[in-house]
């Protein structure tokens, strides 16, 4: 709304081209912002769905050249009112992937394939993160790379397949796990 008094048209006055163009550019300032805004709002939106559930932010790390194990991280939250069951990943970037389970017994780490499924509760979620559930890439076919994503494809027990793309994060992304040199680790995966 024109303001006889505001200090743009106090100097150059309404109907004054540069009073116009000041006013245009304003607006297409503002625009601009609001379309950057909204598109990196998007981009962080990380989400995909299948049935009830809700699979947040997939993600892996980027890992060093001769590497042939990655892992994938995001989590499922289910809104319906029965649980569901994670079965499986599939992934063109390996040969194999496995659900895994983390857990320090003893003081030993071990990591497991999880037999059955990873159940998602009715109306709650599950997180795989580091140093917990999480997903196993094994013998991989290209190598995840920092700033890039890859797809892949879960298949749940009710709410079937549904394909996703992790977004390959720094080695060093947060959540990291940090491992005391003298901690030993076992590693079981059944070939």
């Amino acid at each position: 709304m024109y303001n006889p008094h505001s200090f743009p048209a106090r100097i150059f006055g309404r109907a004054s081209p540069l009073f116009r163009s000041l006013e245009e550019r304003l607006g297409i300032a503002v625009f601009v912002f609001a379309l950057l805004f909204a598109g990196a709002h998007a981009a962080m939106a990380h989400e995909f769905k299948a049935g009830d559930l809700e699979i947040g932010h997939p993600w892996s790390r980027a890992v060093p050249v001769g590497a042939t194990v990655a892992g994938g991280y995001l989590t499922v939250t289910n809104h319906g009112a029965s649980p569901d069951r994670l079965l499986s990943v599939a992934s063109d970037i390996s040969a194999k992937a496995e659900l895994h389970e983390m857990a320090v017994k003893d003081g030993v780490m071990t990591m497991r394939p999880i037999e059955g499924g990873l159940e998602i509760p009715a109306g709650g979620s599950v997180e795989l993160k580091p140093g917990s559930y999480h997903l196993m890439f094994m013998g991989l076919k290209e190598l995840p790379k920092q700033g890039e994503k890859f797809p892949a494809t879960l298949t749940f027990e009710k709410a079937g397949t549904v394909k996703v793309e992790f977004a390959v994060e720094a080695m060093d992304a947060a959540g990291g796990m940090k491992m005391d040199h003298g901690q030993e680790m076992d590693h079981d995966h059944a070939e």
